[in-house]
């Protein structure tokens, strides 16, 4: 059977439970944006409009990610997607279902209907697929007159996919695979890597659009492209002329599709829209590629593959859709199993899935729409409820590499960490420092419960605590930090850090007296009986403590020496999922009964400072009551919510109660924390758990050790290396060898101030910018051919904050933001090509905005 064949035979499985779609789709409900393409933070887009085609797609940052659609019928041409061409009518859209891997909008006109369904198929139970960069369009047209209609699609996704900025060049190729001709767009430049941060976009690797139906496919200008198939119905001849900007008669690909005559029965067409990063995540100095990739598969196979197990995974997709919309609705009702459903694919495309050098998964959350972070131990606390749930694979996956980081050398703390670094950069804790003396911007109590908590919830589902016990010498420190530092927190954040610093914290305190009875448990589990004992007598000690030290009347306070103040005490919600019983029904029936009196219109406020709520803490809060009915007083709102705010972004976790509208922090992963309710169902908790996939011998590599290399041109580490320098503007041309540096000032690197974490500054640098210049020979016996982008000449550098590297005046490497250590960069294929051996220019350009700031370049050859 050919690839055609097997596309085309999955379109009857995927409508085989259209009934259920129906029951559970929820087609009444409005969410602020439609999940699209939800692979992973880079490939993430969004329709923000009631209708498909009322405005264009975005990345989730709300950068233009133009996707359009139009439809020909009869030679009548129609609107399905975008907004491209604003003359042409839309075909009227009549509902909308968002299903945990499904969006699907159905249209109608006098003649035909069309559904279309945007499929992503994170199935936990198959991490190959999940993990995989793709993201199913199926069109099905079927006639509503009686007549047969002659119709046919197109499909376009604009080169802004492989780009953070539109004045970026990009370039674009057709590649055959066996039957399958697929259009691939990336940028010239490939600064793989390089980009780090919150608000910014991929421009390395590839976007790729196919389809097994294709009748024609070319990459050209968009307008050009819809020109063409409006007038005729084809499209035009290859645009060749590239190198260009995307921002120049922006670049698309296309393919046209001609499902042929369409009768009642209907008919089907696909197009697969994916993206191959080439690399995913710089890992402690170790680049890693994607979960799919561990094997071997490049992105050709990729594609293959997909096609190929379509009809397979458009099966699974329903059936998961269907069961899990079931549970949801059984134990929350349908409100609450809509805002999950919304959640599902948002939380897993604000994470990477990649594979360690074992080739075991490593789940990488990014703090979306906050400061960018890398594993947030706070981010990761509220999201692995869905992971917990639906694979504890993924759930060890999401700690692994926060545990790794903690078990080397790297981490001197006696406390957890807050996070890994800034996405996709896992190379060191970036929030807070390495100055002791600001322990308190480092979340310790926060970090510390949380990692306990949530190791112990994986073994109390395994039923084992081996997992835990790799890092027991860890979990141990970090129980002895609560047992003295827990229980009546210091002015430190938690992680609602954007209310601030707050000392005697009353629901930190609870989370530090849940995670030292988690602590117990897991020493059961251990065979530690005295320990057990200790920290199970401990907990429930304080608990009864922690009482007599809250107490406010009818509710519980925010802090010990606060009276008259509130929060929600969502960290409770472990009371019942671990079996702790630390606190009681008394402390949780006087808690409840204060928040349904206190909630507003959309919901309960975080704490009554203001008059916000946290959509992920107000789903754990609701957990806590033990009636559906309460339950669903305090979740039901936060359905209300996102059916009526005016903000038009993915799923917030932070909005006014009052207003519904948004404070920020959207698109981000906290959300898989509305999940928590599954899990104080111990047979729905136990059901889906073991349908997953899991690795009971948790054989996941060490941290790597960096890379060995030969200095080629040195860094100042060492012994001082002088560099021509100035901290006033130069002139355009600065980083060009001809450029006259001679009134420059001279000193030895590196360039600096002093406490700077990670470099030790040989001339004092305090201004906002610095640019160096500096001459060096390559010698003749250094290898330069090209070696593949982790091997052969790499920039060793220190860079605090944004930094430019230029070889011979050619832009060589970049990167923003700060690192705390000495790391490798690799040389622009550009600039690589001029590396001959003979005399060289590199220079310099660093730009700071506030704290301390390095700065410190040299050239390394990496070896095999």
């Amino acid at each position: 059977m050919n690839l055609m064949a097997l596309a085309l035979g999955g379109f009857v499985a995927a409508c085989t439970v259209a009934a259920a779609d129906a029951v559970y789709g929820q087609s009444a409900f409005r969410p602020p944006a439609v999940p699209l393409v939800a692979c992973d933070p880079y490939f993430s887009i969004w329709s923000p409009a009631d209708h498909l085609y009322d405005a264009g797609t975005v990345h989730w940052t709300g950068a233009p990610h133009t996707l359009v659609s139009l439809i020909r019928v009869d030679g009548d041409t129609y609107r399905l997607m975008g907004t491209v061409p604003s003359g042409l009518p839309p075909m009227p859209q009549v509902s909308l279902k968002v299903l945990p891997t499904r969006s699907i909008y159905d249209f109608r006109s006098g003649k035909v209907a069309v559904t279309l369904t945007f499929m992503n198929a994170a199935l936990p139970s198959d991490l190959d697929a999940l993990s995989r960069p793709v993201t199913y369009l199926t069109w099905k047209v079927r006639s509503l007159d009686g007549s047969a209609h002659d119709v046919s699609i197109l499909m376009a996704a604009s080169g802004e996919l492989a780009v953070h900025t539109p004045d970026e060049e990009v370039e674009w190729a057709v590649e055959h695979t066996g039957p399958l001709a697929a259009l691939r767009i990336g940028t010239v430049d490939q600064p793989i890597l390089e980009r780090s941060g919150d608000g910014v976009r991929i421009d390395w690797g590839y976007a790729y659009l196919t389809s097994p139906q294709a009748a024609a496919s070319t990459v050209a200008a968009l307008s050009d492209c819809v020109q063409e198939f409006v007038a005729h119905g084809r499209l035009p001849a290859l645009d060749r002329r590239m190198p260009r900007p995307v921002q120049d008669a922006l670049p698309t690909m296309a393919v046209v599709m001609h499902p042929g005559r369409i009768s009642s029965r209907g008919k089907s067409v696909l197009a697969v829209l994916a993206y191959d990063d080439l690399y995913s995540i710089n890992y402690f100095g170790e680049w890693l590629r994607g979960y799919w990739r561990r094997n071997g598969l490049n992105a050709t196979g990729l594609l293959k593959a997909a096609v190929a197990d379509y009809p397979r995974l458009a099966s699974l997709c329903t059936i998961f859709d269907r069961d899990l919309m079931a549970d949801l609705t059984r134990v929350g009702g349908t409100k609450y199993a809509q805002v999950c459903a919304l959640a599902y694919r948002q939380c897993i495309a604000a994470c990477k899935l990649a594979a360690d050098s074992r080739g075991m998964p490593m789940l990488f959350p990014k703090e979306n729409t906050s400061n960018g972070c890398i594993s947030t131990v706070d981010v990761i606390y509220p999201m692995d409820p869905l992971f917990l749930l639906l694979s504890p694979m993924l759930a060890k996956a999401s700690l692994a590499p926060v545990l790794n980081y903690t078990a080397s050398p790297l981490w001197h703390f006696r406390y957890a960490p807050h996070d890994l670094g800034t996405y996709p950069q896992a190379t060191r804790q970036v929030y807070g420092g390495d100055d002791p003396a600001h322990e308190g911007d480092r979340m310790p109590v926060e970090e510390s419960g949380n990692m306990i908590l949530l190791l112990a919830a994986i073994a109390k589902l395994e039923g084992s605590p081996e997992f835990a016990s790799r890092y027991w010498p860890q979990v141990t420190q970090w129980a002895h930090y609560l047992e003295e530092k827990g229980f009546d927190p210091e002015n430190q954040l938690c992680t609602d850090d954007f209310t601030g610093h707050l000392a005697h914290n009353a629901n930190l305190s609870v989370k530090a007296i849940e995670a030292l009875g988690a602590y117990g448990l897991l020493c059961a589990m251990r065979g530690e009986r005295e320990e057990a004992g200790h920290y199970q007598s401990l907990a429930r000690r304080m608990a009864a403590q922690w009482v007599k030290a809250a107490d406010d009347g009818d509710h519980f306070r925010l802090a010990f020496d606060k009276p008259g103040t509130w929060s929600q005490k969502y960290n409770m919600v472990w009371d019942e999922i671990l079996g702790l019983n630390l606190f009681g029904p008394k402390v949780r029936d006087k808690e409840l009964a204060f928040y349904l009196r206190t909630k507003d219109r959309y919901g309960l406020a975080l704490d009554n400072r203001q008059p916000y709520a946290k959509t992920d803490w107000a789903i754990w809060t609701a957990s806590l009551a033990p009636t559906r009915a309460q339950f669903k007083a305090l979740a039901d709102p936060i359905y209300d919510f996102l059916n009526a705010t005016p903000d038009r972004n993915p799923m917030t976790d932070l909005y006014w109660t009052k207003t519904a509208r948004e404070v920020g922090m959207h698109a981000r992963p906290v959300v898989g924390g509305v999940f928590i309710r599954m899990l104080t169902d111990g047979n729905i908790w136990k059901k889906w758990a073991s349908r997953a996939p899991n690795d009971a011998h948790n054989r996941w590599a060490p941290l790597p050790k960096p890379p060995s290399g030969e200095t080629v041109v040195p860094t100042g580490e060492h012994s001082p290396v002088p560099w021509r320098y100035t901290t006033s503007q130069p002139g355009p041309d600065w980083m060009k060898p001809a450029y006259p540096d001679a009134n420059w000032a001279e000193a030895p690197a590196p360039f600096g101030t002093s406490g700077t974490p990670g470099i030790a500054p040989r001339t004092d640098w305090r201004t906002g910018d610095i640019w160096l210049r500096r001459p060096f020979v390559l010698p003749a016996n250094i290898p330069t051919k090209d070696e593949g982008p982790r091997r052969g000449l790499m920039f060793r550098v220190y860079h605090d904050e944004d930094v430019e590297i230029y070889v011979d005046g050619i832009l060589a490497g970049r990167a923003s933001g700060y690192v705390t250590s000495y790391t490798l960069m690799p040389v622009r294929p550009a600039a690589r090509k001029l590396l001959t051996p003979g005399p060289h220019l590199l220079a310099v350009h660093c730009h700071q905005t506030a704290g301390g700031q390095g700065v410190d370049v040299g050239i390394v050859r990496i070896g095999d």
